[in-house]
């Protein structure tokens, strides 16, 4: 029987990362340094003091290069998913790396999604916000207002018990936006077709049976997208040391 809590998960790391040109001309985004600290190793070392026991890391771009820094990691343990042939985007690199992700539900982590903890580390609440038997998607959210780096007009509206709705058109602001990190169940990833597709299928079915919830960031999301970002990133986490 699955487990009902998810002990697995998968980093996103296949992105070209052109936005962060001409940084990643020669190197994968997730080994971009922020605060001394890769993007990755960020990711995994939340995933592990989360207690995830096996995380998935797909690569594409540079992949060697990203192969070789996983090598270094002790905690937790690694398995690649290896897209050097195709890029597949943030669906088809979930729906490729399933059968390495177990058939209970798993967590999706983008590998550029970085934060400032508050009192209690976010992954860990997120894990235990999760309840199979409401949800499909349980996501990470973090409020618009206090979000560094980021300059859209949100992705989320939530209502009072947790639940998420997507922002309506190109003029609406809404107060949340995805901080880049989910709880999936398999089923909305099983029977989808293989090929490049956006994550946006997952989400939208899980809007479409009312079962997409999010839970609200505590702290401080660092939005991490292009070369400008990372000393603004650096400020944020410096000062959140002193």
């Amino acid at each position: 029987m699955p487990s009902r809590s998810p002990k697995t998960a998968i980093v996103l790391a296949a992105g070209l990362g052109k936005r962060m040109l001409p940084i990643t001309a020669t190197m994968p985004k997730p080994l971009v340094k922020v605060g001394g600290r890769s993007l990755i190793d960020f990711a995994l070392d939340r995933l592990a003091e989360a207690g995830i026991e096996t995380v998935v890391v797909n690569v594409h771009h540079f992949a060697d290069m990203l192969e070789d820094h996983l090598r270094t990691r002790k905690m937790p343990h690694i398995v690649v998913s290896d897209e050097r042939a195709e890029v597949l985007e943030t669906g088809g690199g979930v729906r490729k790396a399933l059968p390495l992700l177990g058939d209970g539900p798993f967590i999706t982590f983008n590998s550029d999604s970085m934060w400032i903890e508050g009192r209690e580390p976010n992954l860990r609440r997120l894990v235990s916000a999760w309840d199979p038997d409401r949800m499909d998607i349980l996501m990470l959210v973090a409020p618009l207002s206090t979000s560094v780096g980021y300059e859209g007009r949100g992705d989320f509206s939530m209502d009072p018990d947790g639940r998420l709705r997507r922002r309506r058109g190109d003029e609406e602001r809404v107060p949340f936006v995805y901080a880049g990190v989910a709880i999936v169940k398999p089923e909305l990833v099983a029977d989808t077709p293989e090929g490049p597709f956006s994550a946006n299928l997952f989400y939208d079915r899980a809007i479409a049976k009312d079962r997409l919830y999010g839970l609200q960031l505590d702290g401080q999301w660092l939005h991490v997208g292009e070369p400008q970002a990372i000393p603004v990133a650096e400020e944020c986490l410096a000062a959140s040391l002193r």
